[in-house]
């Protein structure tokens, strides 16, 4: 595992995804360039003891300026953020522990917190536009239409995958009484060992954009395996799917389901058909579906707000 591996799990560990913690992990690791490895965390400390040393707006600002950001990452430069001190002591064993494994390149640590920094400004919350006058299927829609637009401007970007994912992920957690495993969306199911992106019961359900001969083979595997796949896709995703299964001869085991029909009528039979009960748990999906991105992603504007 490389050290951004272990940075990207460290962050998504300990939730060094706000400004606060940004501003701490930003100047723990000039104190690290300053002062060399391993770090004493007490020394690190003010006299009174209750907050981090040079935490502050102007230091925080001193490194964003050195990187091109003259945006305001915070007023009090975390200062006044809750958990720093803690914070600031988890950061600094981690360092401390890539130091035992060998030299760390602190300019390159500094430079992967800047591109979280980043995230940061750029993490403008989707948006869930509930219009009662609208069908469920085109609220979900709309909500996959803005992960398409921010994708086509991001190249290499994979926001309409994640969201699908993710969204498929907190149906799950609110219709099942199981406990449902979440992994982040660029964790292939190959070097997991996973039958698919969710495993319920006997059904391993994959959760995809663009189904393809290898995801069909995959499949194969779980039907080999005793279990029952499903694939949850786009519209068009769907058609190429159920073409793939029939060429490899299976299509009559296969279910495959077009995404925003398969929330959509889950969002219906969970509020109960009400009008105030489809609104309270779109609700609910889009705060399952945050708490899974706080979870497993480092990319803040992956999460979603709804409009009032």
């Amino acid at each position: 595992m490389n050290f951004k591996e272990e940075l990207r799990e460290f962050a998504q560990r300990n939730k060094m995804k706000s400004k606060g913690p940004l501003c701490v992990a930003l100047v723990v690791t000039r104190h690290a360039k300053k002062l060399g490895l391993p770090l004493k965390a007490d020394e690190l400390l003010t006299d009174a003891g209750g907050q981090v040393m040079g935490l502050g707006k102007s230091a925080v600002q001193t490194i964003l300026n050195e990187h091109g950001i003259d945006r305001v990452l915070a007023e009090e430069g975390g200062r006044t953020s809750r958990g720093n001190v803690g914070n600031m002591r988890k950061y600094a064993a981690f360092l401390n522990e890539l130091h035992s494994q060998g030299p760390v390149d602190l300019d390159a640590v500094e430079n992967w917190w800047i591109e979280r920094v980043k995230e940061y400004f750029a993490g403008k919350p989707f948006i869930l536009r509930f219009d009662a006058s609208k069908s469920l299927r085109a609220v979900i829609r709309d909500l996959l239409e803005q992960a398409e637009r921010r994708q086509a401007q991001s190249p290499g970007a994979t926001f309409v995958g994640t969201m699908l994912q993710h969204l498929v992920g907190a149906k799950l957690n609110l219709l099942l009484d199981l406990a449902i495993e979440h992994h982040g969306a660029s964790v292939a199911d190959e070097s997991s060992g996973r039958e698919g992106d969710f495993l319920v019961e006997d059904v391993a359900i994959h959760v995809t954009t663009s189904p393809s001969e290898a995801l069909l083979r995959k499949c194969k595997r779980n039907l080999d395996n005793g279990l029952k796949p499903v694939i949850i896709t786009m519209h068009r995703g769907a058609v190429v799917a159920e073409g793939l299964a029939d060429q490899a001869g299976f299509g009559e085991r296969l279910d495959i389901f077009e995404a925003e029909q398969f929330l959509a009528g889950n969002l219906y039979e969970l509020g109960k058909f009400g009008q105030s009960g489809r609104r309270t748990t779109a609700e609910q999906l889009v705060d399952a579906y945050n708490q899974i991105i706080d979870e497993c992603e480092t990319d803040p504007s992956l999460r979603i707000e709804v409009s009032r």
